[in-house]
């Protein structure tokens, strides 16, 4: 029996599954993707069927693929994108579609939300944070506003990954980390909020159980194991949504260490060892997957979110079935990229396509493109928003050492660590050596090992990560690049500025 723990990471264009002996060797890995609904402007949905046929797929592709006996896995990690509301009626039936974390719909319940909880300040003072539309509460009041007869059919609220818990073990739950995303959570005490429920009159019945993210929440149901090919003694422990997975996974688990990422959207994550506060609530401070500790985070909406845009929009063409193909890959639009010069001669990007969290609360804010000229050509373009996106990380790297939060080492995951031209730019805008990891395989090796210590085979995230978790090469500031970001980054902050009062005008008719 060789004890194997499985992550799987529900994402928002699909999810992956990893198979992890307890050394941290990657036995064996399978993603599967989905569609994402947009059925008005800023809204976003998804249907949770497809997260389960997703997570069924490549769970049995790597039990295959690693010649797993059923009883060789012992437990499984889960992670997913933060914020999203799975609605649940009395039978266990999904209501409608989940409502994800960059959905924009909710700004009206958001001012809701602080006028009951008596202003903002109050409110982070219950729930560490301040109402930002992406999260779970105001999606709930959404609901009770706007489709009142499916709030009433309504009798629990369960985020992604938890709801692929549901299917996989029967129990209702969730953990600390993803929990510190619905607004609803005491995070300084680790459990519900009362105080808030109340003032939103809302049931705690709606709430699954909370629990540590190690902590094992759960087993294999006869069904889901015979589906899946595993055993009913297969444990399913707490996992963490899917910032805090990344960051175990890198090895965030201790003072001065920060971690970048980007995916569809960006993160610029710090662990901390108390609690500690944004006074004006810009970043994130959420409940750590590490028993007992926090973290800092500031979220970018946009980040590799906006090079795919430009991908689909701009340089892809109709196919017969009515969708789109890329006609230019990624790898060719990276090299027209890298032969433009730092600053990409005067181009900048906003790359708030979805409005923005960090630093700007702003759900209005729009993507622009600003400072166009004839000289410049697509490797300009992209270069540019490869740059905006950066600049936007920085926005929450100055916020975070500006609150004295010491950032010794960066780490960087996602597709800006993967690709050398992303890993170099961090570099030279943060003014830091970037280190990449000798396994980026994000959220899924993450919840792997907090899998790994629910099985028992490491005392706590700590020891798992000091056992597993290398970093590889690093990127180095070069003097000239830095100094042209240096000048360039007020700029980007003084665009924004000039443009606020702005973006809330368009598209009115």
């Amino acid at each position: 029996m060789m004890a194997v723990c499985i992550g799987i990471d529900v994402g928002t264009s699909g999810t992956k599954a990893l198979a992890v002996s307890p050394d941290g060797t990657i036995l064996a890995s399978a993603s599967a993707h989905y569609p994402c609904a947009h059925p008005k402007p800023l809204w976003s949905e998804q249907d949770p069927e497809d997260w389960w046929q997703a997570t069924v797929k490549v769970v049995r592709a790597i039990v295959k693929q690693a010649k797993l006996k059923p009883a060789d896995v012992a437990a499984i990690g889960l992670s997913g994108q933060m914020h999203g509301s799975v609605f649940l009626d009395k039978a266990g039936k999904v209501i409608r579609p989940a409502l994800l974390w960059n959905d924009q719909r909710t700004a009206a319940e958001c001012n809701e939300i602080e006028r009951r909880a008596g202003g903002r300040s109050k409110l982070i003072g219950m729930v560490a944070n301040p109402a930002l539309t992406g999260f779970t509460a105001p999606k709930i009041l959404w609901l009770r506003n706007h489709e009142p007869r499916n709030f009433a059919r309504t009798v629990k609220v369960l985020l992604p990954k938890d709801e692929i818990r549901r299917r996989l073990t029967g129990e209702f739950a969730t953990e600390v980390s993803d929990a510190s995303g619905t607004l609803l959570l005491d995070v300084v005490n680790r459990r519900w909020s009362k105080e808030l429920l109340g003032k939103l009159e809302l049931d705690d019945s709606l709430l699954p159980a909370c629990y540590e993210s190690e902590e094992v929440t759960g087993t294999l149901s006869a069904e889901s194991a015979n589906l899946l090919g595993l055993t009913t003694a297969c444990k399913v422990v707490g996992g963490a949504g899917d910032c805090a997975a990344g960051a175990v996974g890198n090895g965030i688990v201790k003072p001065g260490l920060l971690a970048t990422s980007i995916g569809t959207s960006g993160v610029v994550f710090v662990h901390s060892e108390q609690p500690q506060f944004d006074p004006q609530g810009r970043l994130h401070t959420f409940c750590h997957a590490v028993r007992g500790k926090w973290h800092m985070m500031g979220v970018v909406l946009s980040a590799g979110g906006s090079l795919q845009w430009f991908q689909d929009a701009l340089c892809s063409a109709p196919v017969k079935d009515g969708g789109r193909k890329a006609t230019v890959s990624f790898e060719q639009l990276c090299t027209e990229a890298s032969a433009v010069p730092a600053g990409a001669e005067g181009l900048q990007f906003l790359p708030y396509l979805a409005g923005e969290r960090t630093p700007h609360l702003d759900p209005h804010a729009r993507g622009a493109l600003i400072g166009i000229t004839l000289a410049h050509g697509r490797g300009h373009i992209v270069r540019a928003i490869m740059e905006g996106v950066t600049y936007a990380l920085r926005d929450s790297l100055a916020i975070i050492e500006g609150l004295g939060v010491p950032v010794k080492q960066v780490r960087a995951g996602g597709g800006g660590a993967k690709n050398p031209l992303w890993r170099q730019m961090q570099a030279d805008v943060f003014g830091k050596a970037v280190h990449a990891m000798a396994a980026d395989e994000g959220p899924a090796y993450g919840v792997a090992l907090l899998a790994a210590v629910g099985a028992g085979h490491y005392k706590n995230v700590t020891e798992a990560c000091a056992a597993t978790v290398k970093t590889a090469e690093s990127s180095k500031p070069e003097a000239k690049s830095r100094k042209t970001h240096d000048r360039a980054f007020p700029v980007f902050q003084e665009l924004y500025r000039a443009l606020k009062e702005e973006f809330p005008k368009l598209g009115r008719s």
